[in-house]
């Protein structure tokens, strides 16, 4: 049963935000969301899933900014989650935002293509 894992990847969802949020101080990290974290069954590894505003550009800045202070936001997870080894962190987009904004822009498309055919 994967009850832990679970529960340890919405605690780190929380704090992460918090985290990069307040703490992070790089100016590439723009406005960062964090949709979701997966963990591993055996809680070594941290999928963080972000969503960033911004085009193409300043989301590769602000991935960049993040990995570079992959090592600083694994140190405040440790101290705040009590695991016995903190996870090994990896940044991924969330595409399913991009995704739904897309196809929500095709369906009113198709609303306004019916809605003057009338």
């Amino acid at each position: 049963m994967k009850i832990r894992p679970n529960r340890v990847g919405e605690q780190m969802k929380k704090e992460l935000s918090d985290i990069i949020g307040r703490k992070i101080k790089d100016p590439r990290v723009g406005f960062v969301t964090v949709t979701d974290v997966e963990v591993s069954g055996d809680l070594q590894i941290a999928k963080v899933f972000i969503s960033v505003l911004g085009d193409q550009e300043k989301r590769e800045e602000t991935l960049a900014g993040l990995n570079k202070a992959k090592g600083f936001i694994r140190a405040e997870i440790g101290q705040r989650v009590r695991l016995r080894k903190t996870p090994e962190i990896f940044f991924e987009f969330d595409e399913s935002i991009d995704y739904g904004n897309k196809i929500e822009t095709l369906l009113s498309e198709l609303k306004k293509d019916n809605s003057e055919g009338l």
